[in-house]
């Protein structure tokens, strides 16, 4: 059992930057990959960043170059630094830590970013 706690969601003028966090409770020391999900009204839910236990990372192609994937493992907390948003980035963000037999999705936090 995993618990996530998402924060640091909001709003902000494009160009602007914001940080999200993801701590996660529970049995956190099976967790094998934590990532970062968004969707928009109307849209499927995306991958935004992808962080594993080794330390790769992956991102989506619309955000490369401006968000940054990262994690604390002393903290169990997962970080997206969003730079220079832009409206379209304007979703629910969600956190997902995977484990080797299921994923843990948290609550989401809401991203909106005005023009």
């Amino acid at each position: 059992q995993v618990q996530l706690v998402e924060s640091g969601g909001g709003l902000v003028q494009a160009g602007g930057s914001l940080r999200v966090s993801c701590a996660a409770s529970g049995s956190s020391s099976s967790i094998i990959a934590m990532g970062w999900y968004r969707q928009a009204p109307g849209k499927q839910r995306e991958l935004v960043a992808r962080i594993t236990k080794s330390g790769s990372t992956n991102y989506a192609d619309s955000v490369k170059g401006r968000f940054t994937i990262s994690r604390d493992v002393t903290k169990n907390t997962v970080y997206l630094q969003m730079n220079n948003l832009k409206p379209e980035d304007t979703a629910v963000y969600y956190c997902r830590s995977e484990l080797v037999w299921r994923t843990y999705w948290g609550q989401g936090t809401q991203v909106t970013v005005s023009s």
